[in-house]
């Protein structure tokens, strides 16, 4: 699955805390979008949806959210509540974040700009745009040996 747990190198003091996030350093990719969520209430689902090409980061920056993940080949639950460690979401996996604590802020970089035809919000859909790709490189991997 392309999901990965990305630490963040914290840098403080008696003062407080400090991440930066920076392309080719912690981020791997261009970041052509930021944006947050806040204030959702703890029965509420996000998300609900494949991208078919952005690949984001996600940082709950306060609190804690639930992300329930999924790349065709089964779902996967991640607990996001450390502000020091990212989610790396790849291209076609499902993401459906949930059970958000009261005060959860969770910030995502993209590393494209909002594009409603990037969207996959049907999981049948997801479900059968995955698995011909799979089977479509599966073909190209029997035909190259």
């Amino acid at each position: 699955m392309q999901i990965q747990r990305v630490q963040l190198q914290q840098h403080g003091d008696e003062r407080g805390m400090l991440v930066a996030l920076e392309r080719d350093r912690n981020v791997p990719f261009e970041i052509r979008r930021v944006y947050y969520l806040f204030a959702t209430k703890q029965q509420v689902h996000r998300g609900q949806h494949a991208h078919r090409h952005l690949n984001q980061l996600a940082v709950t920056v306060r609190g804690s959210v639930k992300f329930l993940l999924d790349d065709g080949s089964g779902p996967v639950e991640v607990v996001l509540d450390d502000p020091s460690q990212g989610l790396l979401l790849g291209s076609m996996v499902w993401r459906e974040m949930y059970d958000f604590s009261e005060d959860c802020v969770l910030m995502v970089l993209a590393d494209q700009l909002y594009d409603p035809a990037d969207y996959i919000t049907n999981y049948d859909e997801f479900l059968r745009e995955v698995n011909s790709s799979v089977l479509r490189g599966d073909m190209a991997a029997c035909q190259s040996l």
